[in-house]
C-alpha cells in the first residue's frame, strides 16, 4: 500500500479456507464506530429494509417499526439526545437489556471488549470525561449518513423481541452485501423519553434501539477492533 492508498478493512480471521457470499456477509459484518459523510442512496436503504423484512416472525406479526434519520432531521435528532446525555437528569431504559449481576464468562467477555476498544484509543482506566466523550458518540451515529431507531409496541411479549432482532440481523447482513456498514446500539434505549418527543411517538411504544449505517471510515483507529469469537466447542454440544 502506499501513502495515498485509504485504509481497507482489517480482515477477520475464519476457521475455514474458502466463504460463499452468504458466508462472507455474515463473517465479516462488525460493528463500525466511524463512517465517511458519502451519502447513502435512499433507494439502496428502502432496498435492504424490503429485504430485511422478510425475517420470521411468530404468527407472521411483523413487529418492527423502523424511522429513518438522514439529513438536517438526522442533525436535530442527535443535538436533542446528545443534550439529554449530557445534562444533570438521569436517564435509563425501560426494559433491562443487561443482567443486575454480570456472571462468568459473561463478566470478562464484557470486560475485555471494552478495555480493547478504549486501549485502540487510547483513553486510560479513570478518563470518565473522555469515555463520555467516546460514549456520546453514538448519538451522533458515528457521523453516519443514516440512522435509524427501531420501535416496538409496548403490548407485545418476549417472542416478538426475538424475532425483531432477526430483522435487525438481516438489515446489518444485507448492508454488507452492498458495500456498507453498521453498528447496532443500545445506547439509545435509555433516552426514550427525548426519542419519543422528537418523532412524535405515543406511550405504547417502546424505543428498542437504534443503528448507523453508512460507507466505512477506516481511517480512524477505533474501526481497527477485532472482536473475538468463542470457539464452538464453548457454546455447542452435539448429541449424536
Amino acid at each position: 500500500m502506499n501513502a495515498s492508498s485509504p485504509p481497507t478493512a482489517p480482515r477477520i480471521p475464519l476457521p475455514i479456507d474458502t466463504a460463499n457470499p452468504v458466508e462472507e456477509a455474515v463473517s465479516q459484518r462488525r460493528s463500525v464506530r466511524a463512517f465517511l459523510d458519502t451519502p447513502v442512496p435512499r433507494e439502496t436503504v428502502e432496498r435492504i429494509l424490503t429485504m430485511a423484512a422478510r425475517a420470521p416472525s411468530g404468527t407472521n406479526m411483523q413487529p418492527w417499526k423502523v424511522h429513518v434519520l438522514t439529513g438536517n432531521a438526522k442533525d436535530r435528532f442527535s443535538e436533542a439526545v446528545l443534550a439529554a446525555f449530557d445534562g444533570p437528569e438521569k436517564h435509563t431504559n425501560e426494559w433491562a437489556y443487561y443482567p443486575k449481576e454480570f456472571r462468568e464468562p459473561y463478566l470478562s467477555r464484557r470486560r475485555k471488549v471494552g478495555w480493547d476498544l478504549y486501549g485502540l484509543l487510547g483513553i486510560a482506566r479513570g478518563e470518565n470525561e473522555r469515555m463520555h466523550t467516546q460514549h456520546g458518540r453514538n448519538f451522533k451515529f458515528f457521523d453516519a449518513p443514516v440512522g435509524m431507531m427501531f420501535t416496538i409496541d409496548r403490548h407485545l411479549e418476549i417472542g416478538s423481541w426475538l424475532d425483531y432482532g432477526m430483522f435487525i440481523q438481516n438489515i446489518m447482513v444485507l448492508a454488507r452485501s452492498h458495500g456498507l456498514d453498521t453498528c447496532p446500539q443500545a445506547a439509545f434505549a435509555g433516552f426514550h423519553k427525548v426519542i419519543r418527543a422528537q418523532l412524535g411517538l405515543d406511550e405504547e411504544t417502546v424505543i428498542v434501539c437504534g443503528l448507523s449505517l453508512g460507507y466505512a471510515d477506516w481511517s480512524p483507529v477505533e474501526n481497527q477492533l477485532i472482536t473475538e469469537r468463542v470457539p464452538l466447542d464453548g457454546f455447542v454440544s452435539f448429541h449424536d
